[in-house]
């Protein structure tokens, strides 16, 4: 027996309330701001996100900044790439095992983090003053729940 076609009111009803699809339109739209406001540096969010992943006392390996970063070993990998020839990252053998790779932040990439830091704040603060009752301390402790 095969299952009926769904109907346009179902269609309405996920467009409505699917928290899959608002998340994701949401995340494009914060996504986009960030891309924008940080291309004058040359950069998007997402390797903003990951220079910033990297700028810890000690150099984290690649399996911690893929967890952290909620993205697969692969994927991280070919993030790195256009990071390291601009020589904002570093990929180094770990002294303790040399099996694993620690990710070193360069000074090239600390100071183009600098710069970008301010950016980020600016745009930080525009997107939290676009939520309802500016509880944005609420937001991201729902979306943590949620990963």
């Amino acid at each position: 027996m095969s299952n009926p076609e769904p109907s346009y009111a179902i269609t309405l009803t996920v467009r409505d309330t699917c928290l899959c699809l608002h998340l994701q339109r949401a995340a494009r739209a914060v996504a986009r701001r960030f891309d924008e406001a940080l291309r004058p540096l040359g950069l998007t969010n997402g390797q903003f996100s990951l220079l910033m992943s990297l700028n810890r006392p000690e150099p984290p390996s690649i399996g911690n900044v893929a967890a952290l970063l909620a993205m697969d070993r692969t994927t991280l990998t070919a993030n790195l790439k256009p990071l390291r020839r601009r020589g904002l990252v570093e990929v180094r053998i770990d002294g303790a095992d040399r099996r694993n790779r620690r990710l070193v932040l360069t000074q090239e990439g600390r100071d183009l983090l600098t710069s970008a830091l301010p950016v980020w704040q600016s745009q930080h603060r525009a997107i939290e003053k676009l939520l309802a009752g500016n509880d944005a301390d609420s937001l991201r402790t729902e979306l943590r729940a949620l990963s």
